[in-house]
């Protein structure tokens, strides 16, 4: 698995999805969005984790009854005992929130051990209380009391579709109040330093656009003069 070092990490907490979404595109990443996924509550910091993965298929009536809850190697249960702290569990619904992909014990349990945040192109039960953890969690919608209905969960840390994106074990999720998206672990450190960098330059476009000033030349920087607005700005902010 690619090394990531913290420093990235920090950085990405610090970024929008959309600008991030922005340094992907450059790069002719256009589908690193997880498409239709929310956070179930207020997000106060972005989530950022690497991404442990598991994968449901549509389930099959006889090898889908209650009991297999019974087996302690049953994936689901596997993945959320087995996600590493400070990842985030990001599951391959087929974007169909019907049935749950999981309910409020077993992401309460996936809190309590230390995780980033989880992830769902399906939806979750309990979603009111799961809205009032201590943890990121994003879901497309609450789903029905049961998961046992349409999903078969398969397969853990595997690359998976989630939501439309490609997903690869060890990719790096970034969430916010926008959704989820994921930088791919092999260009994380450059596109934390992209984004650090357009964040600032978008920091002082507001600033300028609140005191009244005009976009054109200025978002996107056309007009040299504001190169040396920018330059000023940055002195006095620190930046």
């Amino acid at each position: 698995m690619t090394n990531i070092d913290q420093s990235t990490l920090d950085k990405l907490k610090l970024v929008s999805t959309a600008t991030l979404a922005t340094a992907l595109y450059k790069r002719g990443l256009r589908g690193q969005m997880i498409q239709g996924v929310l956070p179930l509550g207020p997000i106060t910091q972005s989530m950022v984790g690497r991404a442990f993965t598991l994968r449901y298929i549509p389930a099959r009536e006889d090898l889908n009854p209650l009991s297999v809850f019974l087996d302690p190697q049953h994936p689901q249960r596997a993945a959320i005992e087995a996600c590493p702290p400070g990842a985030v569990l990001v599951m391959d619904s087929r974007g169909d929130a019907r049935a749950a992909s999981a309910g409020g014990i077993l992401v309460r349990r996936l809190m309590m051990r230390g995780a980033a945040g989880i992830v769902t192109d399906g939806g979750f039960r309990d979603s009111a209380e799961i809205a009032t953890f201590d943890m990121p969690a994003f879901h497309q919608r609450p789903s029905a009391p049961t998961n046992l209905t349409l999903h078969q969960a398969v397969d853990l840390d595997v690359p998976i579709g989630c939501g439309g994106a490609p997903v690869f074990p060890g990719d790096v999720m970034v969430g916010d109040g926008d959704g989820v998206i994921v930088v791919p672990a092999g260009i994380a450190a450059e596109i934390a330093e992209e984004a650090t960098a357009m964040t600032v330059y978008e920091d002082f476009v507001v600033d300028m656009v609140s005191q009244g000033q005009t976009i054109i030349g200025l978002y996107p920087m056309t007009d040299s003069k504001n190169q040396t607005l920018f330059d000023q700005w940055r002195a006095r902010k620190g930046r």
